[in-house]
């Protein structure tokens, strides 16, 4: 293998989850963060939520309510 061309290996890097949740790993970056983890993920968890850190969900549902509303209108 060639020298010098690998990143540095942290061998105590540090995870941190938005919900509070800290671990340590080996990892090439120091200090990762990340939005979810084991502790909050609902496949995990086993809670009914909705994940959406780009606002996806809340444009569709929008979108969805005024579909609704032109049908009801045309129906009416």
């Amino acid at each position: 293998m060639k020298d010098e061309i690998h990143p540095k290996y942290y061998s105590e890097a540090k995870v941190t989850c938005a919900c509070g949740n800290t671990w340590t790993t080996g990892a090439t970056q120091e200090l990762i963060r990340t939005d979810v983890c084991s502790a909050c993920h609902p496949f995990y968890t086993g809670e009914q939520r909705i994940v959406d850190t780009a606002g996806q969900v809340e444009r569709f549902m929008r979108r969805l309510e005024k579909k609704v509303e032109a049908v009801g209108e045309a129906e009416a």
